[in-house]
């Protein structure tokens, strides 16, 4: 009895039988056959899937079927029938169909319906019903499918933002290089390109907004990028050569837009991802050190903050002051680093400089030069002046140390 109210709830709903309704629950699998087997003649990707995939789209497929007849029998659940009749989909379906692709099979699906559905129809009205409700039935799927795509797209992005930050955690922190590196390579980063570290403050405190500004911005210099936000500093890692050249300094200049007001540190570029931790080490430092020059460009290098970074404490700075500098200016003979000095401490006035070592001025312009070859410091600039005055005190008290 129950049977027959069921029935003629459907009938006056739909306009459908029970005795069609049970006959197209019996012949589901093979409606979802035949569209199986359609979508391997006329979908030329389709037939290159290997056969446990194509076994899957078949199980999807008869579920879908099945659905198709509880959804006539009750359109009011309609959303959650289709829903859960394809809630497995994405997970099987988007790591190897596309969404595009999907929406085709299912395209192709209705297409086979419409044609067999008529077969099971006792008259016009039924056949009509049949067709309308297969189309509102395909149009559910569409939009089931594409929801279901977006919120896999959606949960991978998720999981591809948390993966990201561990592996610019990871570097910043110099972690074991093959867990960077597989990281970063299951994000679709080459290990082999260079890379350069960023620091700075992020723009918003809304991670979305600071993702989208960084990706923009990087989109637009075609540079690939990593970047995570630690507590009040964003740190972008751009792969790529970006050490010299006017090129490369516009790249970093474009980059630092995406982040907030204040300084901008670019450490090394490193030859690999492996060495990233060095540039981000250096970056790091110099963005600690920066406050103590104000007139600082932005982004500046690391390398051009060597002597805050020495001042507040960093011995790579200090190192690096020694043998890029003081070193190479000892090594070139006493007279050498003698002038330099004594230029220094002559305010930078040639002919004081010249007198004092009794020497011409052209013999201290020429020493001058000499140095600037070996070191890539002009004492007549100010700041290469600055930086050449601390780098040859740091070489003192790293001699008087022992260290030297």
């Amino acid at each position: 009895m129950a049977e027959t109210n069921t029935g003629r709830r459907v009938a006056k709903h739909h306009g459908l039988s029970a005795k069609t309704l049970s006959r197209l629950e019996h012949a589901s699998g093979r409606l979802a056959s035949a569209s199986v087997a359609v979508m391997e003649q006329r979908l030329s990707w389709f037939a290159r899937l290997p056969a446990d995939q194509r076994a899957s789209v078949l199980l999807i497929t008869q579920t879908g079927a099945s659905g198709f007849v509880a959804w006539l029998r009750d359109d009011k659940e309609s959303l959650r029938l289709t829903t859960d009749a394809f809630r497995d989909a994405p997970a099987e379906l988007s790591r190897w169909v596309s969404l595009r692709q999907a929406v085709g099979m299912v395209r192709l699906a209705i297409e086979v319906f419409e044609e067999q559905l008529p077969e099971f129809a006792a008259n016009e009205t039924e056949r009509a019903a049949l067709i309308e409700g297969i189309l509102r039935y395909g149009r559910e799927i569409a939009f089931a499918a594409a929801n279901s795509y977006a919120a896999a797209a959606e949960a991978r992005g998720a999981w591809d933002a948390r993966l990201e930050a561990l592996v610019v955690d990871g570097i910043v922190r110099g972690d074991a290089e093959e867990a960077v590196l597989s990281r970063a390579a299951a994000l679709g980063w080459d290990p082999a390109a260079a890379a350069t570290v960023l620091v700075g403050n992020p723009p918003s405190e809304d991670p979305p907004t600071v993702v989208f500004e960084v990706r923009s911005r990087a989109a637009r210099v075609g540079r690939p990028v990593l970047l995570s936000v630690q507590g009040s500093r964003l740190v972008v890692v751009i792969g790529g050569p970006t050490e010299g050249g006017i090129k490369e300094r516009e790249i970093l200049a474009k980059m630092s837009i995406a982040f907030a007001d204040g300084p901008v540190v670019a450490g090394p570029t490193v030859p690999s991802l492996a060495e990233a931790h060095h540039s981000a080490s250096e970056a790091l430092s110099a963005l600690r050190a920066v406050v103590g020059w104000p007139g600082a460009p932005r982004p500046v290098r690391s390398d051009d903050l060597l002597p805050e970074r020495a001042l507040s404490g960093d011995p790579e700075a200090e190192r690096l002051l020694v043998e890029e500098i003081a070193r190479p200016l000892e090594e070139a003979g006493p007279a050498l680093q003698r002038t330099v000095e004594t230029y220094l401490e002559s305010g930078g006035v040639l002919e004081t400089c010249a007198r004092t070592l009794f020497v011409h001025p052209n013999t201290v312009r020429y020493r001058l030069r000499k140095a600037a070859e070996l070191t890539g410091r002009h004492a007549t600039d100010p700041r290469d002046a600055l930086v050449l005055r601390i780098a040859l005190t740091v070489g003192r008290l790293a001699r008087g140390r022992g260290l030297w």
